[in-house]
């Protein structure tokens, strides 16, 4: 059990003042008519005030935002892991209008999408310019990548080393390699290049020895391209010193089959994810908390159990109950 907002709860505290002076009235009304000789009041209206307490506590506590937590088990692979290399290079913020998703939006999306489709698997998160950086270390939790995914991976965020034109350089994989991206123990390296193709010329024979199928590793690449699409300035303007590239394709289709792999078009997404289950097998798995707790909020119970004591000490009972005749007549 924790509590979001635990100072809301003081609210309750506002039951105690009209409380304590409805007790002291209720004392004195009680002296005052033994003195008289008169019969004490009946328990009826002691009742719809002590309902009415209730109900101003039990919606403190509401505010107080309770909620029940647990950290859910998840089975693991304890033999395979994947790196999603996002390409973050300035090509990258291309789109067919200012305001229409970028190709690192859809980029992000799809790895999002792919990430689900092998959720046993521990996942990480890299960009790619012409160097590759990690964001997230391949970890089991879904929620994690996702939220590195969508928050962390922005254009040229770190910028690239170099000043070229095009910073884009696939030759940089071969830094996965050696970076220790991969627990040791991991026999199957699922490497999964989200780009739009347009890579500086990258010498696929070294790759290919580097990120070998016999090493362990598994190759997969969607490309996100448009004919049509520019790279727009702040003020909406496109960038003139922007050209798609057409060859993209042919170029990441290369790079692809060096590596033993496959690569995808963005329209094929659903493709992408059954190639990369397979590419990701069966294995050994083994049990382990999730990183993210999961929440079930009971505020809303609360306020409603509030609002019915609340109906109940204002409205007696008698007056619902004549209500409910007259509507059956």
């Amino acid at each position: 059990m924790t509590f979001l907002t635990p100072l809301a709860a003081l609210a309750a505290l506002a039951a105690v003042l009209p409380l304590a002076a409805w007790a002291a009235g209720q004392r004195h009304a009680v002296a005052v008519g033994s003195a008289l000789g008169l019969a004490p009041p009946g328990p009826r209206q002691s009742v719809r005030a002590w309902t009415a307490a209730g109900a101003i506590v039990v919606l403190g506590l509401a505010a107080a935002q309770p909620a029940l937590t647990h950290n859910p088990s998840v089975r693991v692979r304890t033999d395979a892991a994947a790196l999603f290399a996002i390409d973050t290079s300035r090509s990258m913020a291309a789109s067919t209008t200012p305001t229409a998703p970028t190709r690192l939006d859809r980029a992000v999306a799809a790895a999002q999408r792919l990430r689900a489709a092998i959720a046993d698997v521990p996942s990480g998160v890299a960009t790619l310019t012409d160097r590759v950086l990690p964001d997230l270390l391949p970890v089991a939790d879904v929620a994690s990548f996702d939220a590195v995914a969508a928050r962390a991976v922005a254009i040229e965020s770190p910028p690239p080393t170099g000043t070229d034109i095009r910073a884009t350089t696939y030759s940089a994989l071969g830094d996965i390699a050696s970076g220790g991206y991969f627990p040791a123990k991991t026999t199957t390296r699922l490497v999964v290049l989200l780009t739009d193709g347009e890579s500086n010329p990258v010498d696929t024979t070294e790759l290919a020895r580097e990120l070998s199928p016999a090493r362990g590793y598994r190759f997969i690449a969607v490309r996100f391209w448009r004919s049509d699409e520019k790279v727009y300035k702040a003020t909406g303007k496109p960038e003139s010193a922007y050209r798609p590239d057409p060859l993209g394709r042919v170029v990441l289709g290369d790079l692809a089959s060096a590596l033993g792999g496959r690569a995808f078009e963005e329209g094929d997404v659903g493709a992408a994810a059954s190639y990369l289950r397979h590419a990701a097998g069966t294995g050994p798995t083994s049990s382990a908390a999730a990183a993210t707790p999961s929440r079930t909020p009971l505020a809303p119970y609360l306020a409603l159990v509030a609002f019915l004591l609340l109906f109940s000490a204002l409205v007696p009972l008698q007056e619902v109950r004549r209500g409910l005749q007259s509507a059956v007549r």
